[in-house]
């Protein structure tokens, strides 16, 4: 998914933790978390720095077992042998859980997290309070995704990833500064959308720098594919709006061409890409490629 940086600070107050990570108020905000939302270069970008004070008796893989020995946190294997394997778009990335990342998930994973189980169909007007709900699919290291909500605490985010530094690091970002309209969710993002959303629940979804699969033989694990817009499509509302955005190339145009065949979808720009929204935050790692010569599409496509 989109490989996002940064280094984390330690979070402060613990906050109590509910039963699930429905409707909740958000721990007492502490300082502003400074630091720009950083989506890398094509392919495997580089994997989240390890910050000094890796967490104790955390290890790098997980192999199978939680990360705490009191089942707090994210589940390594959430739907476990529930659902069918499949060829999966997504490849997890193993990285050192910093001390801070650790503490966030342990104290806030209960009142902000939720594994992708596909056992139960998810509440979303209770979980956020009736906002209208955005799925965030592959946020790396959460920054983009922090400043998104800051930027629109009218709009609910749910946001997906498998990077367990990343999850940690966007909880501590949620925190520090004080977003109620996160909730951070652990898996595959398909069997969340198969099993656990309700049709027509969602107000857009958000697809920014997947990885590209660059190697032909591995265009099959490309998530923009007709199967999985069938999929997302009936759970969007009418009009609600798919946004993707890549800098490598050929994948922009593979994700132009499927998006405009599909019989759900319109492009918002008849026949071609879109401007960068200004919803979505021009990140250093984004500033780096174009400095490189990347070219960055974003597509934003409306449910017919």
């Amino acid at each position: 998914m989109s490989e996002k940086t940064a280094s984390s600070t330690h979070p402060t107050n613990p906050a109590p933790a509910p039963a699930g990570p429905g409707a909740v108020k958000a721990p007492a905000p502490a300082a502003r978390a400074s630091g720009a939302a950083a989506p890398a270069p094509p392919a495997s970008g580089p994997a989240a720095p390890e910050a000094s004070g890796a967490a104790p008796g955390v290890p790098a893989s997980r192999r199978g077992s939680r990360m705490f020995p009191d089942g707090t946190g994210p589940s390594p294997d959430p739907a476990g042998s529930h659902f069918e394997r499949r060829i999966r778009s997504f490849q997890p990335r193993r990285s050192r859980v910093t001390v801070g990342q650790a503490d966030a998930l342990r104290r806030l994973w209960p009142v902000w997290g939720l594994d992708i189980d596909g056992q139960r169909v998810l509440d979303l007007d209770g979980m956020f309070d009736g906002l209208p709900v955005v799925l965030e699919i592959g946020f790396g290291m959460g920054e983009a995704t922090a400043r998104m909500a800051a930027a629109d605490p009218s709009t609910g985010i749910l946001a997906v990833d498998v990077h367990t530094p990343g999850q940690g690091n966007l909880l501590g970002l949620a925190e520090r500064n004080g977003l109620t309209n996160v909730r951070v969710a652990n898996g595959d993002a398909i069997i969340l959308l198969r099993e656990m959303l309700p049709p027509a629940s969602l107000a857009g979804v958000r697809v920014y720098f997947p990885d590209p699969w660059p190697k032909k033989r591995h265009h099959k694990r490309r998530l923009i594919q007709p199967e999985f817009l069938s999929l997302v499509a009936p759970r969007m509302k009418p009009g609600a709006l798919l946004h993707c955005a890549t800098d490598w190339e050929p994948y922009a145009e593979q994700m132009l061409e499927v998006l405009t065949a599909h019989p759900d979808f319109e492009n918002t720009v008849p026949g071609g890409y879109a401007p960068r929204p200004g919803f979505r935050p021009l990140t250093r790692f984004e500033g780096q490629g174009l400095e490189k010569g990347h070219v960055v599409h974003d597509l934003l496509f409306a449910r017919a």
